[in-house]
């Protein structure tokens, strides 16, 4: 059975904030969100991402507005695991299997969901269609994603990229409670 979440995050790397509205299931996780920022430069966004069966991304679809003008990005992976940006074929990304909207938390939830990295032992290494916000850009990033211990809440997962790395908190559903330095769920 599919459980709804609406969560807020205070962004602070954007100096803003983010609300998703988010349907979580045995396998599958889709929602919408809009987030507003100061940094790097004013913008608002809305997105909406589905998920097929283990988490993998199927579409995310993402409008920015800002000083510049407004943008579009369609991300789509089809079930033979072509990745498509705007309907153009993007062959650098195959064998990602999830996307990532840079400045939102709930990107990060699929792959640990998937491996339940947020509840026990593991670790697994990823290639994502990384999303550039607010330009939206999407390039590949390689991502590792490390269990480190319970929590009371939850778990506490390591995050890589390159040289950058970061201990994320996520609650028993698996989802980001806090990023350290970019996000932190707030109650509401």
């Amino acid at each position: 059975m599919a459980a709804s979440h609406v969560l807020t995050w205070d962004i602070r790397e954007s100096k803003g904030y983010e609300t998703s509205w988010v349907t979580l299931g045995e396998d599958r996780l889709d929602a919408r969100g809009r987030a507003v920022g100061t940094a790097p430069e004013p913008y608002w966004i809305s997105y909406e991402l589905d998920t097929g069966p283990g988490f993998v991304t199927r579409a995310l679809r993402v409008g920015v507005e800002s000083a510049a003008g407004t943008r579009a990005l369609d991300l789509r992976r089809d079930e033979d695991g072509a990745w498509t940006v705007d309907g153009r074929l993007r062959p650098e990304l195959a064998g990602a299997l999830d996307c990532d909207l840079g400045l939102c938390p709930l990107t990060n939830s699929m792959p640990v969901l998937r491996h339940g990295l947020h509840a026990g032992p593991g670790g697994a290494a990823f290639l994502m269609a990384w999303v550039s916000v607010p330009d939206l850009t999407v390039h590949p990033s390689r991502q590792t994603y490390t269990h480190l211990r319970r929590t009371g809440r939850g778990g506490l997962v390591r995050f890589t990229s390159g040289g950058f790395r970061r201990d994320l908190e996520f609650d028993a559903a698996g989802l980001v409670l806090d990023y350290p330095d970019l996000a932190h769920r707030m109650e509401v």
